[in-house]
């Protein structure tokens, strides 16, 4: 068939894909080009996932003009600096996941060259003690960071823990303020032409809409790219064995913590996420060595509080659609594919998507290269949040369950073999340019959950280790100076903090991350 212009697109579903999409187009795309829409139903629930959240939403939120203050409040966010994992070594076993660096180089060599070679000796403390995020979060502190290169809050930035669904709220005022049109309803039908792509939708009331081009944010359901395209599905169970999760929130009884819990447990993992007004909790388990009112139980014995409301019980297959976009529809969010929660890349995989298919939007209906390269970037994304999940569960050294067990003698995925070889062979981290974690997320986990490698950089055994025991003392007092000067935060201080200018956004965004350079 001949190509045609797009002039009208579809969003099905809302939730924080759908309105984080319409968000982005609406703010974007030429007004007088497009007719945009989304279709929702208030019968059909949403999962609510990303509350806890990677750096990369404020350049999302900034990117829209949203104003951080507003969204604080709006949403109920807190700040966070990282991720506490808990018995993912050794039951016992604790360290952080910042956002941030650890140290700084020496003579042009990282800084865990050198701490592995006194770790060697018995002299070093935990690598994570060396983050101006792990200090300031561990001691309830926050300062926005600097863009001065040669201060200590130059080293780390911030994400939120957030109410998903207030966050699509939010986003659904701001979308519609500008010009996104809503349709309430639930879609009986979907009809195709002698191509196979998709060419209208009908509605339970027997409204009929037709469009151009559909984005499909139906949730685990992919109404568009799965029931009528049928494109197909990856599975993932073979690396990543948990299958299901109960979550349900729960009364705040404790000060507000500046980072996201993950404690491993035997058959899975439990999340805590402080907000403002309650805390998020969750296991993520295996079906296959819990049932579902076992993990129930298991939960509310570890809530800090009271349960706020009844438990949402979920059912996942880890993995993606074989294409994220399939003819003239893209799939967002759950409808894309679905990767654990484990380092809160849930919004950060909706974010790149939304991000991707502006920038590779096709003029008309023949969009074949388009297609092509926003799949191969969607699969690389996808494929490396995968291998740095199964990097968490893959180096721990339990022996009480047979996940773990399973976990530590698994096969790995072929990239993430020859990762893993290289920094234990060499102390060197594969560096990559396009995808989420960066060298100091893999050596916030190499380093803090497992055993150090036998080998460093040659060039620091220029240095002798008195020499080294100096410059660690050092960084260990210029931390301890900058977190004593920072303020500390209470439920209180988020009415009453500034917000984060855009220029200072930009400026530290490039510590966590390379996907928006």
């Amino acid at each position: 068939m001949p190509s045609t212009q797009i002039k009208t697109i579809t969003i099905v579903g809302g939730g924080t894909a759908g309105w984080m999409t319409a968000a982005a187009l609406i703010r974007f795309f030429p007004k007088d080009h497009y007719r945009i829409k989304l279709i929702e139903s208030d019968l059909i629930g949403t999962v609510g996932v990303g509350e806890a959240t990677v750096p990369h939403i404020r350049f999302f939120n900034n990117m829209l003009g949203i104003d951080e203050r507003d969204f604080i409040q709006a949403t109920q966010a807190t700040y966070k600096l990282g991720i506490q994992f808990e018995n993912w070594g050794e039951i016992g076993d604790s360290y952080i996941h910042p956002f941030g660096s650890h140290g700084y180089s020496l003579g042009g060599i990282g800084f865990h060259h050198y701490w592995i070679k006194l770790k060697q000796e018995n002299r070093a403390i935990p690598f994570d003690k060396f983050s101006m995020a792990v200090a300031a979060a561990e001691g309830g502190k926050f300062a926005y960071p600097s863009a001065d290169l040669n201060s200590p809050l130059s080293t780390y930035t911030y994400a939120f823990h957030i109410n998903a669904s207030a966050y699509a709220r939010y986003l659904r005022e701001y979308a519609e303020a500008r010009g996104i049109i809503r349709i309430e309803g639930k879609i009986d039908q979907v009809t195709t032409n002698p191509c196979g792509e998709i060419r209208g939708l009908m509605l339970g009331s027997g409204q009929k809409i037709e469009s151009d081009f559909f984005i499909d944010c139906s949730g685990f359901t992919g109404l568009l790219i799965e029931k009528t395209l049928g494109t197909g599905y990856e599975n993932w169970s073979q690396w990543l064995l948990c299958d299901r999760a109960v979550a349900i929130p729960s009364e705040s009884t404790q000060d507000i913590k500046l980072y996201t819990r993950s404690i491993a447990r035997e058959c899975g993992w439990q999340w805590q996420i402080p907000l403002q007004n309650r805390t998020g909790n969750g296991y993520v388990y295996s079906s296959q060595l819990l049932t579902e009112d076992a993990a129930y139980q298991g939960l509310l014995s570890n809530l800090e509080g009271a349960p706020l409301a009844e438990p949402n019980f979920l059912r996942f297959t880890p993995g993606r659609r074989l294409k994220s976009w399939n003819k003239n529809c893209v799939a967002i969010g759950l409808s894309s594919g679905f990767l654990e929660p484990l380092e809160s890349t849930s919004i950060y995989l909706i974010q790149v998507a939304i991000l991707k298919l502006i920038e590779f939007f096709p003029h008309d209906s023949d969009s074949v290269a388009q297609q092509t390269e926003f799949n191969r970037q969607i699969k690389n994304e996808y494929e490396k949040v995968r291998d740095f999940i199964v990097l968490h569960y893959h180096l721990n050294r339990r022996t009480d369950s047979d996940l773990w067990t399973h976990c530590a003698h698994m096969t790995l995925p072929d990239e993430l073999e020859r990762k893993k070889q290289l920094f234990y062979a060499s102390g060197h981290v594969e560096k990559y340019q396009h995808g989420l974690f960066m060298e100091p997320s893999w050596l916030a986990v190499y380093l803090g959950q497992a055993k150090p490698p036998t080998n460093y950089d040659v060039r620091v055994d220029r240095f002798n280790t008195d020499q080294l025991d100096a410059h660690f003392v050092r960084l260990a007092r210029e931390l301890a100076n900058a977190v004593q000067a920072m303020p500390t935060i209470t439920r209180d201080s988020y009415s009453m903090l500034s917000s984060f200018s855009q220029e200072d956004a930009a400026a530290t965004m490039s510590l966590y991350g390379g996907a928006f350079r």
